[in-house]
C-alpha cells in the first residue's frame, strides 16, 4: 500500500479543486512500532505546517468503528487545513521537509490522504459532480 504521495498523484491533485483553502483528511494505519516514529514525524512536521500556512485542526486515535466494512478501521485520524493546494505542494517539495518524510513512511502500513472542500454556505452540499 502506498503511504506517500507520488508525482502523478500530486500533478492530478494540483489540477483539481476550486482553489483556496482545503482540509486534508489523513487516515492512518501504523506499521508495527510505527506510532513512536509518527509521533516524532508529527513533532518535526509542525514547523513546516506553520511555514506554509497549514494548521492541525484535529488529531485523534481511532476506536472501534460504528459502521465500516472490512479493513476500514484506522489507528489515527488527522484533519489539517491548508491555505491552498500550492502551499501543500510547496511544503512536500521543501528539501528540509523531505528530510523527515522517511519517519512518516516507516511509521505507516497504510494511509489515505483525502483533500476535502467545504460545502456551500450553511452546510448545504453542492450538487454531485
Amino acid at each position: 500500500m502506498a503511504v506517500d504521495p507520488q508525482g502523478a498523484d500530486l500533478a492530478q491533485f494540483m489540477n483539481e479543486g476550486p482553489g483556496g483553502p482545503f482540509v486534508m483528511l489523513n487516515l492512518l494505519r501504523f506499521a508495527p512500532g510505527g506510532r513512536a516514529l509518527y509521533d516524532e514525524y508529527s513533532r518535526r512536521a509542525g514547523v513546516f505546517l506553520a511555514r506554509y500556512g497549514g494548521e492541525l485542526l484535529y488529531a485523534g486515535d481511532g476506536s472501534t468503528p460504528l459502521v465500516a466494512g472490512q479493513g476500514q478501521s484506522w489507528d489515527a485520524v488527522l484533519l489539517v487545513r491548508y491555505p491552498g493546494r500550492e502551499a501543500f505542494s510547496r511544503m512536500v517539495a521543501d528539501p528540509e521537509y523531505q528530510e523527515i518524510t522517511g519517519l512518516r513512511s516507516r511509521a505507516l502500513a497504510e494511509a489515505v490522504l483525502q483533500p476535502t472542500e467545504p460545502w456551500g454556505t450553511g452546510g448545504t452540499p453542492r450538487t454531485a459532480r
